[in-house]
């Protein structure tokens, strides 16, 4: 865990994604990075030079109109004492039965996003962490460059002046495998999606491109990630 806490505390200190006196409220979604991320943000608590509070939220999108189980996320907050909330919602039949979207991960994530800010703000909180991985930075370069042909990524911190929160990436410089690791090794109970388009998106095929490049050239998504920061696009400096 102390590799991951280091991670997390270098992305806050290079982009001051935690001050005094913050709530934040960690999207669970119950994989990997959400909850490497929440049990990271709670240890950390115990020695950051920078005091705050945390609070965990999982939106249920109930996938075949049935409540998904979250009791692995609570048991873990239960241990990190830290506040749990799962908010029911029915994105999955607008998205899936109602819409039926051909391309459906972008509404779906427009909804949870909407959601999310809602119950953030409801609990008072200013800030939104999410669980973005060095990985993912780099695969939604990758998408941005190929696809809609520019150069930007998401960043490690925006301020939503409609919801008045701050959303926070404090997994930006720990890679997806450092992640993985720490997971299994602290015996985290992930919960599998249920989303009937996972592993068959865009950013699959993307990351098993960028994986096979990898292979044949090691060192190859470091240097992307170096170019992005580099570049001072999006936040990123």
């Amino acid at each position: 865990m102390q590799k991951i806490l280091g991670y997390i505390r270098k992305a806050c200190q290079q982009y001051d994604l935690i001050e005094d006196g913050d709530k934040i409220a960690v999207a669970v979604s119950g994989g990997k990075d959400s909850l490497v991320l929440l049990a990271g943000l709670a240890k950390m608590m115990r020695f950051y030079e920078k005091r705050y509070e945390l609070c965990a939220i999982s939106l249920d999108p109930r996938f075949e109109n049935k409540n998904g189980d979250y009791s692995p996320v609570e048991r873990l907050c239960q241990s990190l004492d830290v506040h749990f909330t799962t908010v029911r919602t029915n994105i999955a039949e607008i998205v899936f039965d109602i819409r039926k979207e051909k391309n459906p991960c972008a509404l779906c994530a427009k909804m949870r996003r909407g959601a999310l800010h809602d119950e953030a703000k409801r609990q008072g909180c200013n800030k939104i962490a999410l669980g973005h991985n060095n990985d993912d930075v780099i695969e939604t370069f990758i998408m941005n460059l190929f696809r809609e042909g520019r150069v930007g990524c998401f960043a490690p911190k925006s301020y939503l002046s409609r919801k008045d929160l701050t959303m926070i990436r404090p997994l930006v410089f720990a890679p997806e495998q450092s992640v993985s690791y720490i997971c299994r090794q602290n015996g985290f109970e992930v919960i599998k999606s249920l989303c009937p388009v996972d592993k068959n998106t865009e950013r699959q095929r993307v990351k098993e491109f960028l994986d096979a490049r990898e292979k044949e050239d090691r060192g190859f998504k470091e240097r992307i990630f170096g170019a992005l920061r580099k570049s001072g696009v999006d936040g990123w400096r």
